[in-house]
């Protein structure tokens, strides 16, 4: 079997080995909410959000397209660079994951893409004004709008809700949000499984010879990345899924399904935009919002500062991680 091919092979093996790490990473992104509010049992909530991870993943490719075509011209990539950006990606996961820290899958990726980028072709190769500057408008706006759409429709349904008993409104929520962290889980497929479609079109790219015109997902990664994603997912992230849901913010079931609904919605826009934003993110300023509805003291801001600073830290840890492993890998092979 020719060289190229093996390398190719072992670039999807890789990739859907990233796809599975970010389903276990970020399974809490859409069944944290339930299970602290006792929705949903957790292996309920898990089961729930793998089925409807796989059905969001074969939603849609725009995100795939702008992280396979959109932070490095296709035609300048080559293997080292997509499977140092995947070491560097995994290896980010994995440790965020030992130590329960919600950072986000999406922005490990991108920005692994960035620095191998960086290392194999300089500053100027990477298009800062396309797929980057789209990363970038989610790592700001999506947290944002996630904070205040929790806020604003928790406020709108305590509005509406008023007159009810306690007891009708915490049944009524407890039911809800069956189908809140199901639209959670699908929004959460239809981004970030996404990723894992655009790097490994990449790679497919780069053996291929496409141009960025010729860039098309085939249907055959997008099923794969599915799968991979919703199998990751059924096995748990127990770590994160405490530090979401148990940890940062008291929740109620009107509190979770507030958060869900709002954190799906914002994330669903951005998957129909393009935009490769963080679930991660998104659904615990989400959780955030509605915790602060409340009142402030109600949330946690200790735990809160703990995944803004992984926020902040994951970009520049991931350029230097995959511009090390690049580096290392070319060192090692010889070859670009």
């Amino acid at each position: 079997m020719p060289t190229e091919l093996l390398v190719l092979i072992l670039i999807v093996a890789l990739a859907l080995a990233f796809d599975f790490i970010n389903g276990f990473h970020d399974t809490a992104n859409a069944v944290a909410t339930s299970i602290a509010t006792r929705a949903l049992a957790p292996l309920q909530a898990v089961l729930l959000a793998a089925a409807f991870n796989v059905l969001g993943a074969l939603s849609g490719t725009a995100v795939a397209k702008t992280v396979g075509k959109g932070i490095i011209p296709p035609e300048l990539a080559t293997h080292t660079l997509v499977i140092a950006a995947l070491l560097s990606a995994i290896v980010w996961n994995l440790i965020t994951w030992r130590y329960g820290i919600p950072s986000s899958s999406s922005h490990a990726l991108i920005f692994s893409i960035v620095g191998a980028g960086i290392a194999e072709s300089g500053i100027h190769a990477i298009k800062w004004g396309d797929g980057v500057a789209k990363a970038l408008q989610g790592l700001v706006f999506s947290p944002f709008f996630g904070f205040l759409g929790a806020m604003l429709l928790l406020t709108l349904l305590l509005w509406l809700v008023a007159n009810r008993r306690p007891s009708w409104v915490n049944r009524f929520f407890l039911r809800a949000q069956v189908v809140s962290a199901a639209y959670m889980a699908f929004s959460h497929g239809s981004n970030d499984a996404q990723k894992t479609m655009g790097i490994i079109t990449l790679a497919l790219a780069t053996y291929y010879g496409w141009s960025g015109e010729q860039f098309q997902v085939p249907l055959w990664v997008i099923l794969s990345a599915a799968l991979a994603m919703g199998i990751g997912t059924a096995a748990g992230g127990w770590r994160i899924i405490k530090t979401i849901g148990f940890q940062a913010v008291a929740l109620r079931p009107i509190d979770g399904f507030a958060a869900e609904v709002a954190g799906a919605t914002v994330i669903e826009t951005a998957s129909r935009l393009g935009i490769p934003l963080s679930t991660t993110h998104t659904i615990s300023s989400a959780i955030l919002g509605a915790g602060a509805t409340q009142r402030l003291s109600s949330v946690r801001w200790t735990i809160a500062g703990r995944i803004v600073t992984a926020w902040i830290v994951t970009i520049p840890a991931c350029i230097a991680l995959s511009w090390l492993i690049y580096t290392l890998l070319h060192l090692l092979t010889g070859s670009r």
